[in-house]
């Protein structure tokens, strides 16, 4: 996920993202200090409370789960699958300690699948080795012992991106393998591109595919749509590689272009995963700012209406998904605020789908558990959704305690559990 709000912060992340962060120090078996946040037992498989989805206010609190350069979940990609499995089970339980009541789990970051699939290869993040044999499956899994705990389970795909870098060599059943004319590279990265058919159409059959064999209760999409592209001030240094796909189209404005690419398939996602299952939400998390410019006052180095083709007000008003989590990764202080950004994303929701914005706990974004408190309070003051709710990046930093979020949320703001809000839309 990138959460840049110029040009300069985005080179800063995406270096961090690619150096910086290859490997995560395990936090996952340290305690906060004794309190609810410490490891728990699992011996013997004995039930848990499952009172989140039941009791307590409306309210959806989740947090983002990353496999992509093992951020959050595994650690390394070369656990036993004893060690990956003890460790997503006890992520998820430490989610749930905080009086979290559901979990975004990333299990397509690049093409790949962090279950057992018969359409796309075993992530290399998870196995160390792309196309590896899986002795279990990490989403039945996750989605079982989240349902045990009152929990949903989100399934977070990223729908173009082929490969993350060039750390794990790509297996012959990969995508880009198979149908290498559908691939562009762009930076130190390989992308489908959005303009072919058959990606869309292959990705779709992958979404489905899980949606129709797994209890999921949401599919979720992040901010890669098209990629970041570098930037000096409002002009692009790259482009994406897909000018010969744009002549081919017979279209007039690339960017205009691109964006029905991104449109046709967020609407087919919405229709195809509805038609196999209705009850699963659709979710997608982006960029926090529309436009530059927009809100008045507001600025950004990224322009996610043209540079990432993201036309995230118009999938609003069509009803093109159930929620709406716009990475609103800011305080209030500046050219970026966290309040006038939310209300704004709640005054472009006619159709009334809920806006549960992202919240950075990172500690590139320095923010303490007073500037955290207030973002959560001023999402229960907003009236132009359903109800409220809240999604933190990320599982690592949350649980880590950083600024004391952690502890502050289990001592006052998550107090007690809270109810999954419904869709009645859906039925």
């Amino acid at each position: 996920m990138n959460f840049t709000l110029s040009i300069r912060v985005a080179s800063t992340y995406h270096m961090v993202m690619e150096t910086t962060r290859r490997r995560f120090i395990s936090t996952l078996g340290i305690g906060l200090g004794g309190s609810v946040l410490g490891g728990c037992s699992m011996a013997g498989g004995s039930p848990l409370l499952s009172s989140a989805q039941s009791d307590g206010p409306s309210e959806f609190r989740a947090a983002w789960a990353a496999s992509v350069y093992n951020l959050d979940w595994p650690s390394r990609p070369d656990l036993s699958p004893a060690a990956a499995k003890s460790e997503l089970i006890t992520l998820i339980e430490r989610l749930r300690s905080l009086n979290l009541n559901a979990m975004i789990l990333q299990i397509r970051p690049n093409g790949d699948a962090l279950y057992q699939s018969s359409i796309e290869p075993t992530s290399a993040w998870l196995t160390g080795s792309m196309g590896s044999r899986l002795s279990w499956d990490p989403l039945e899994v996750a989605v079982t012992e989240c349902h045990r705990r009152g929990m949903e389970l989100h399934a977070w795909f990223n729908p173009f991106r082929a490969l993350a870098g060039t750390k794990f060599a790509s297996s012959s059943k990969h995508l880009s393998r198979q149908r290498p004319e559908w691939v562009r590279k762009m930076g130190a990265h390989i992308w489908f591109d959005p303009a072919e058919r058959g990606v869309q159409d292959h990705t779709l059959r992958v979404i489905v595919d899980v949606v129709k064999r797994y209890g999921i209760d949401g599919v979720h999409l992040d901010d890669y749509f098209y990629p970041y592209p570098k930037k000096s001030g409002t002009r692009r240094l790259e482009e994406f590689p897909d000018l010969e796909a744009f002549r081919r189209s017979g279209a007039s404005n690339r960017d205009a272009w691109r964006r029905s690419n991104v449109n046709r398939f967020v609407k087919d996602l919405y229709s195809s995963v509805h038609s196999a299952r209705k009850s699963v939400k659709v979710g997608i998390s982006p960029f926090g700012i529309w436009k530059p410019g927009i809100p008045a006052g507001t600025t950004a180095g990224l322009d996610a209406y043209n540079d990432l083709a993201a036309d995230a007000v118009l999938w609003l008003k069509n009803g093109w998904v159930d929620y709406m989590t716009p990475q609103l990764y800011w305080g209030d202080a500046g050219e970026q605020s966290f309040s006038l950004l939310l209300k704004w994303w709640q005054s472009v929701n006619p159709r009334g789908r809920h806006i549960w914005p992202g919240i950075d706990v990172t500690r590139e974004r320095g923010h303490n558990s007073a500037e955290i408190s207030r973002q959560v309070r001023y999402t229960r003051t907003l009236r132009g959704a359903p109800a409220p709710g809240q999604v933190y990046w990320s599982s690592r930093q949350l649980l880590a305690n950083r600024g004391g979020v952690a502890s502050m949320l289990t001592r006052s703001l998550y107090s007690g559990p809270a109810r999954v809000p419904k869709c009645p839309w859906l039925g």
